[in-house]
């Protein structure tokens, strides 16, 4: 028998993996945050995926944080900023030999997370691929990307990567996986804070040349100043190759903005920034931009942490 994989977070990320995970038959599980959660659900049945224009519906089970089934397979896949509380909450449910996939924006929550549950083992992942929700339990798969796990304190791949392959998920186990995070974190370190302060498509950005470009010029500085000098290649070439192929879309933090949701600036920009004060780095550009982006988000009554 197949161990259960249960799914924290029922975001768009959550979901998709959710029912793909199930359409393949393996044993999925939905925790939801709370009982009326829970209730909404049920009287919905399951979950929806859109893939293609075509919609199938899969009743994965649901449950709520304190149920008492122990877990030893989970992906965490909210918020970075509910990730550390949320794992909290199960952590007592968690089997000796239990394994997280942490499936977070920027970096911060993941240590957070991995500090709470000593006997676990954390594998961090990156994931390029697109989806979103048009309703609430269905999700679209908008687009075709990748996801890169490792461990870094423990290179070795775990055997249920077959799971990812069952389940049309494509990944890739990374020994360099916090220099994917890094890289992870400078790209949207150069983008989405300007899409926001410029009301903006990524696209947009290619009007702000020079200041992408002097944003990539201290985030490569930062990265070599942390050891990650593979995360610095290339960088401002990569961006602007983002911005081009992103064009039409809108930057998940611009999403969060124009929805009136919590950004990640604190596992995005505000890591970036307390990184270099604690390396002693002065970079003027990156500091302003998390300033004015602080302010942009207290004028509209959004939090900013």
């Amino acid at each position: 028998m197949s161990t259960t994989w249960h799914i924290l977070g029922a975001g768009s990320l959550g979901t998709l993996w959710a029912t793909r995970l199930a359409r393949a038959g393996l044993p999925v599980r939905l925790i939801l945050r709370d009982q009326a959660r829970l209730q909404a659900y049920q009287a919905a049945g399951g979950l929806t995926l859109v893939e293609q224009g075509q919609a199938s519906f899969h009743a994965i089970p649901g449950e709520t944080l304190d149920n008492p089934e122990p877990i030893t397979r989970l992906l965490v896949a909210c918020k970075a900023y509910d990730a550390q509380q949320a794992v909290s909450q199960l952590a007592a449910r968690l089997t000796p030999d239990a394994e997280l996939v942490l499936l977070q924006n920027g970096l911060g929550s993941q240590d957070a997370v991995a500090a709470q549950v000593p006997q676990a083992r954390c594998i961090y992942a990156s994931s390029t691929e697109g989806a979103f929700r048009d309703g609430d339990w269905r999700v679209v798969f908008a687009g075709h990307g990748y996801t890169w796990l490792g461990d870094a304190s423990h290179p070795t791949a775990p055997f249920w990567l077959d799971d990812l392959s069952a389940s049309g998920i494509p990944h890739e186990w990374s020994a360099d996986i916090l220099t994917r995070l890094w890289r992870k974190l400078a790209l949207n370190c150069a983008i989405n804070p300007l899409t926001v302060l410029h009301d903006c498509r990524n696209g947009g950005l290619l009007q702000h040349h020079c200041e992408v470009a002097m944003l990539c010029v201290e985030l490569s500085e930062l990265l070599e100043r942390c050891g990650q000098p593979a995360a610095a290649e290339n960088l401002q070439q990569e961006v602007e190759r983002v911005i081009q192929a992103t064009a039409a879309n809108y930057s998940s933090m611009y999403q969060d903005v124009a929805s009136r949701r919590r950004t990640e600036i604190s596992y995005l920009l505000g890591h970036a920034c307390d990184v270099a004060a604690r390396h002693q780095l002065h970079l003027p550009n990156l500091s302003r931009l998390r300033r004015l982006l602080v302010e942009h988000l207290q004028q509209r009554g959004l939090p900013s942490d």
